[in-house]
C-alpha cells in the first residue's frame, strides 16, 4: 500500500477535492483506495455523504484513543473506495497530540499495527491548511506528498512552508520521502495564471506534476453530489484531468519502488 498526504498550509488550493478525484480516478483504474480525513472541517467526509456529527468513531479516536483504523473504517457508496471519517473531535486531536511522547509518529504505527490495511493499494490523507501535529503525523506516514497550489501568489508562497518541513522530516524520521507540487483551478486565460506556472515549473522541475486541473464548475457539482468527479460526470474536463493525474502518479510510484529496491 502506498500512503499519500495532500498537504498545504494555504486553503482553499482543492486539498480535499484532490483526494475525492483522485480516489475516484484510482479506483476506477482498479485500484482499493482508503480516504482519510484528518480535517476537522471534515470536508472530505461530507464531500462522500458522511454527516460528521453523525460520526460516533472517527481518526480522532485512532490519534487518540488508540483506536484500530479499521474499527473507524467505512464503505462509500462507490466500491473500492472508502473512507475514515473526522469529525469535531480532530480539534481536540490537534490540541493534545503534542502533549503526548513521539507524538509525531502515532498514525504511522497505527497504519504498521493494522494488517488488514493490505487490502488497499492506495490511502489518501486529506491533511488540514496547517502544519501542526496532525499534518505531522501525515508527512510521517506517508510515501508521497502531493502539494495542490493555485497558480496565484499568495498559494504558491504558502508552498515554502511545507517544504521546509518536508525538508526537516526527511532529515529526521521519514527519509525516503517525496512530494509533488499539483497545479489546481488554473484558468489558462489569465495571463497572472500562466506566468506563476512558468515560475513554478522553473522552481520545481521534475517535483511538478504534468497534469493540471482547470477550473470546472462540475467540481463543485460533484460535490453536492457525493461523488468524485469520475462518477459524477466521467466525460467532464476535470475527470478526463483527475484520471490522468492518477496514471501520472501510478507511474511515479512504480518508479521510486523500482529505484529503491535496485539501491
Amino acid at each position: 500500500m502506498q500512503i499519500i498526504a495532500i498537504a498545504n498550509e494555504k486553503g482553499g488550493v482543492a486539498k480535499t477535492t484532490t483526494v475525492i478525484s483522485l480516489g475516484g480516478a484510482l479506483v476506477k483504474a482498479g485500484y482499493s483506495v482508503l480516504l482519510v480525513d484528518l480535517d476537522t472541517q471534515a470536508n472530505l467526509s461530507l464531500g462522500l455523504g458522511v454527516i460528521p456529527a453523525q460520526v460516533r468513531k472517527s481518526i480522532a479516536d485512532v490519534l487518540l484513543n488508540s483506536a484500530s483504523l479499521l474499527s473507524v473504517s467505512r464503505e462509500t457508496s462507490i466500491e473500492g473506495l472508502d473512507i475514515i471519517p473526522s469529525n469535531a473531535d480532530m480539534g481536540l486531536a490537534e490540541r493534545f497530540l503534542p502533549v503526548r511522547s513521539n507524538y509525531e509518529q502515532i498514525l504511522k504505527a497505527a497504519i504498521r499495527n493494522s494488517p488488514g490495511l493490505s487490502t488497499y493499494h492506495y490511502m489518501l490523507l486529506d491533511c488540514p491548511p496547517s502544519l501542526g501535529g496532525v499534518t505531522q503525523n501525515a508527512l510521517n506516514a506517508a510515501d508521497f506528498v502531493i502539494a495542490p497550489t493555485q497558480p496565484e501568489y499568495f498559494s504558491a508562497y504558502g508552498l515554502r512552508s511545507l517544504m521546509a518541513s518536508i525538508r526537516k522530516i526527511r532529515g529526521q524520521s521519514n527519509p525516503n520521502l517525496a512530494y509533488y507540487v499539483l497545479i489546481t483551478m488554473m484558468d489558462r486565460r489569465n495571463r497572472i495564471h500562466r506566468t506563476l506556472c512558468e515560475q513554478l515549473s522553473t522552481t520545481f522541475r521534475e517535483g511538478l506534476l504534468k497534469t493540471i486541473i482547470e477550473v470546472d464548475t462540475k467540481l463543485r457539482e460533484s460535490t453536492v453530489a457525493g461523488l468524485p468527479i469520475t462518477h459524477y460526470s466521467p466525460k467532464s474536463r476535470s475527470a478526463v484531468q483527475y484520471t490522468a493525474l492518477a496514471q501520472e502518479l501510478t507511474e511515479n510510484v512504480r518508479e521510486k519502488i523500482e529505484t529503491e529496491s535496485n539501491s
